[in-house]
């Protein structure tokens, strides 16, 4: 197999690791599970054996088909071949019933498949997940407020599930090696949307406003979105400092920012 570095193909081949991935999904002997990225099929043998029923996404063609003679004699195994920022994941699974999701994501469209998640968590299409991405992405989505790598990512993620950080594995677990570690998370998809009293498009599209400009305060950002200075003095939150950044703020005080000045351009 020659290796395509466009698709990001780097094969996980460490044994303890492999197994240790399956093992933080937990319990899926009565689930539907979406793999993305099988490769050769490192993960997809061990949960071929555990769980209900087992779909497989694979973009590369040449894998897609080596997988799909492998698994032939698995009726619970499809292996689907197919860009997952393409697939209708509702379409993947019964009616009236949640997956598990389980990857090795490409590094390189590793936060537009966790915006797709975030959206098929919001529906209840996904339960739970376990990723292995690129470890300074993986420390950006897990970050607390108050610290560097505490940025959109972060609150995005953080509105959409309770994260994990589980274990960090080096290059030598991989063929061919990549130049950088990857960090294993476990999602467990709670949108908290309802509970902050926010709608979901709305605080999205206000957070993009509040990280526009990381250099930036929180009021300079929203001012550059078309807030007025006059505006966000009578609303702002006591507790969240004058001179802000959004990098250091929890998720509470800025639904309730937003909940303000949403009610504020509703009465106008």
């Amino acid at each position: 197999m020659i290796h395509k570095p466009k698709l990001g193909q780097n094969f996980l081949i460490d044994d303890a690791a492999r197994h240790a991935i399956v093992d933080a999904l937990g319990d899926v002997s009565q689930r539907t599970v979406i793999e993305i990225g099988p490769g050769h099929g490192a993960i997809t043998e061990i949960l071929a054996r555990r769980c209900k029923r087992l779909i497989a996404l694979e973009l590369d063609r040449a894998l897609a088909a080596e997988l799909t003679f492998r698994f032939r004699d698995q009726p619970n195994v499809q292996i689907v071949e197919i860009d997952v920022l393409k697939a209708d994941l509702s379409a993947l699974i019964p009616p009236g019933e949640t997956a598990d999701v389980i990857g090795n994501l490409p590094y390189y469209i590793t936060s537009d498949i966790l915006l797709k998640l975030f959206a098929a968590g919001t529906l209840g299409i996904v339960a739970r997940a376990v990723l292995m991405m690129q470890r300074e992405v993986a420390d950006r989505v897990s970050a607390s407020p108050g610290v560097r790598d505490y940025g959109l990512l972060s609150a995005t993620a953080q509105m959409n599930a309770s994260i994990t950080s589980l274990f960090t594995l080096p290059p030598s677990a991989f063929s061919p090696p990549p130049d950088v570690y990857s960090t294993v998370l476990r999602l467990q998809f709670a949108p908290r949307f309802e509970e902050l009293g926010v709608d979901a498009p709305g605080f999205d599209a206000f957070l993009r406003q509040c990280f526009a400009q990381k250099r930036k305060t929180l009021q300079n950002n929203l001012r550059a979105a078309g807030h007025t200075a006059a505006t966000l003095a009578a609303l702002w939150p006591a507790s969240i400092p004058a001179q802000a950044r959004a990098e250091s703020i929890a998720l509470e005080p800025m639904a309730e920012l937003y909940r303000a000045l949403s009610a504020t351009a509703e009465s106008t």
